[in-house]
C-alpha cells in the first residue's frame, strides 16, 4: 500500500488533492483509493492534514498513518525538519517552495507561480497534484482529467487540467493532457 499525506492550510485543497488522487487512481482495474482528511475544529488558514492510500486490494484500515511514503506540501511555511520522522524510509516529500533545496529526498516546484500563471488564485492543489502524478509514475495524467472533470464544477475544469499539465512538466515528464 501506498500513503500519501497533505499538508495545508484550511481552504488550500489538501482534501480536494486527496480526493482527486484517490478517483484518478482507482479507475482501472484493481486499484482501490481511499482519501480523508484529519482535522478539528479548525478555521480557514489553519493547517490541516489529507491522506490517501492506494493499494491492488481492497482499503480497510481508515485510520491516519504514521509513515508515509509521500508527504505533499502546498503551502512551506508548514515544512520543518521533524516531518521526516512521518516519512518511510525510502520516502519523499513535494513541496511547494521557490527555495532551492539541496536534499534527495526532497522535490521542489514553485507551484504558487504556476498557480499566479495559469489558476490567478493562490490555490496548488491541483498543481502539487500533477507534480505527484510525474514523480509516482503510477497514475496517467488522463486519469487526473478524469478525475477533475468527475470532481470538480465544470467552471474550474479548464484551469485545473492546464496546471496539472503545466507542473508534470515542471518536473520533467514525458506525459501529457
Amino acid at each position: 500500500m501506498k500513503i500519501i499525506r497533505w499538508h495545508g492550510r484550511g481552504g488550500q485543497g489538501a482534501f480536494t488533492a486527496a480526493r482527486l488522487l484517490g478517483a484518478a487512481y482507482s479507475s482501472g482495474d484493481n486499484r482501490y483509493a481511499l482519501a480523508f482528511p484529519s482535522f478539528g475544529p479548525e478555521r480557514r488558514g489553519a493547517p490541516v492534514q489529507a491522506f490517501t492510500k492506494l493499494d491492488s486490494k481492497p482499503i480497510g484500515d481508515r485510520s491516519e498513518s504514521e509513515k508515509a511514503d509521500y508527504s505533499i506540501f502546498l503551502d512551506d511555511t508548514l515544512f520543518f525538519d521533524a516531518v521526516f520522522s512521518e516519512l518511510k524510509p525510502e520516502g519523499k516529500i513535494l513541496l511547494n517552495t521557490k527555495q532551492a533545496i539541496n536534499n534527495e529526498r526532497i522535490i521542489t516546484l514553485d507551484g504558487d507561480a504556476i498557480a499566479a500563471e495559469i489558476l490567478k488564485l493562490p490555490i496548488t492543489n491541483t498543481i502539487m497534484l500533477g507534480a505527484f502524478a510525474a514523480v509516482y509514475g503510477g497514475i496517467t495524467l488522463d486519469s487526473i482529467e478524469e478525475a477533475i472533470r468527475g470532481n470538480m464544477p465544470e467552471k474550474l475544469h479548464k484551469k485545473n487540467i492546464a496546471a496539472v499539465k503545466a507542473a508534470a512538466e515542471a518536473l520533467g515528464t514525458e506525459a501529457a493532457l
